[in-house]
């Protein structure tokens, strides 16, 4: 049986879009017959021991700390990422190293599979340094920025094969010089098997909310996920008074944390639709499906940056598969998710007015809600459905060298 050992920067039982989706694709590979591990970095802050089963995955921990001016600090880091890489390999003789984004997790795996003659698999789920400019923590074209994208682009330069999650991500590297037959999409995807039937909208909790007027539910816009700037939630603030003149029963709903909370919650005391704007702060992720079951539209009004229109987000194929409606701002990430009239609603980004009318529209639209959803759903089952998407990597790593793939599976002609 094929081994392929995951490097990641950190793992379940720590949650994230970046842990969720290693999931996926641990679990999805399960499934086809490959045997998969994990090995994590420093970055992982959760305790545990240093060989950890989560959700029927097994990951092994890399111990110590680093020290030192930036810089020399992560080369340090990546040198003990490395060693920890290194003891798995020795003991459990992987066939191929596949290493995830950031490059300090590429370049620890590059430095190990060298050392092993071991094919490299690294994965790309997007570009830090820009990720650093959307969440505050650094600023485009600083010293820290380019040395970043230079890790990253010696790393891919490097590796046997390239994967990215979309084509935004893959074009930037074609741009860079790298060769497109190198690089394969393999698309952001969802587990269906965790979207079953959507539990009952919570009466209750509705009423506590104030999502009722006059014995009526009150239309809800929600947003689950992280306050980040690029998010563009105080575009959303900001687009509830239009919003709420057009129609005066919507409500909004805001459910989990970040950098930007205090700001939001700020400007939402100071809007005009205040008694419509609702905080509830970061809930367990066994109660997220409830908060979703509240919602008729999500909306994800992303700022334009280099983020926000070469990497796809997760969560509108989430928002799909779970039959809801989807308006979102019209970003590439945002374009490669969702066809405009068809599976959501898309408008002109960091624009309050733009985003209120699109909302406002898809409120008064309710006959076409069901056509929404449906093609939604579709849309999420026939291309972004782990269970077939995950397929991918089998012919990726066929492609590397004289690797048999397990047995039952065939390689894509």
């Amino acid at each position: 049986m094929t081994r392929i050992l995951h490097i990641l920067d950190h793992s379940l039982p720590m949650h994230s879009g970046y842990t969720f989706r290693t999931r996926a694709i641990l679990k999805a590979q399960q499934a086809l017959g490959f045997e998969v591990r994990g090995v994590t970095g420093l970055r992982h802050t959760a305790g545990g021991p240093c060989v950890e089963e989560a959700d029927g995955l097994r990951f092994h921990r890399t111990e110590g700390s680093v020290s030192g001016p930036p810089g020399w600090r992560e080369w340090r880091e990546i040198g003990r990422f490395a060693q920890g890489i290194e003891s798995v390999v020795r003991d459990w003789r992987p066939d191929i190293l596949h290493a995830h984004s950031p490059a300090l997790c590429g370049q620890a795996a590059l430095r190990v599979a060298r050392r092993h003659g071991l094919p490299l698999v690294y994965e790309i789920r997007a570009f830090w340094e820009d990720a650093a400019v959307g969440n505050g923590t650094g600023s485009e074209g600083s010293l820290r920025y380019r040395l970043t994208r230079a890790l990253e682009s010696r790393v891919v330069q490097r590796a046997d094969a390239v994967v990215t999650i979309c084509e935004g991500l893959r074009r930037d590297l074609v741009d860079r010089g790298t060769p497109e037959s190198k690089i394969t999409v393999m698309p952001n995807g969802v587990d269906l098997s965790l979207f079953g039937s959507p539990p009952d909208r919570d009466a209750a909790l509705a009423r506590d909310l104030g999502f009722e007027t006059g014995g009526k539910s009150c239309p809800v816009i929600g947003f689950i996920g992280s306050f980040y700037d690029y998010e563009g939630l105080d575009v959303l603030i900001e687009a509830m008074p239009a919003l709420v003149a057009r129609h005066a029963d919507a409500r909004l709903l805001l459910v989990g944390g970040g950098p930007r909370e205090a700001a939001l919650r700020a400007q939402a005391e100071n809007s005009p639709a205040a008694d419509a704007i609702r905080f509830v702060g970061r809930v367990p992720h066994h109660e997220v499906e409830r908060y979703y079951a509240l919602c008729d539209v999500m909306a994800y009004p992303r700022k334009r940056s280099r983020l926000t229109d070469l990497v796809t987000p997760l969560k509108p194929l989430e928002a799909m598969a779970q039959g809801k409606l989807v308006a979102a701002s019209d970003v590439g990430g945002h374009r490669e998710l969702i066809a405009d009239g068809k599976t959501g609603t898309l408008f002109a980004p960091d624009d309050p007015a733009a985003c209120a009318a699109a909302l406002a529209g898809l409120l008064a639209d309710r006959v076409h809600w069901n056509s929404y959803r449906t093609a939604g759903r579709n849309h999420v089952e026939t291309r972004h459905d782990w269970r077939t998407n995950a397929g991918r990597y089998q012919d990726v790593y066929q492609m590397l060298s004289h690797i048999s793939l397990p047995r039952g599976i065939v390689a894509a002609a």
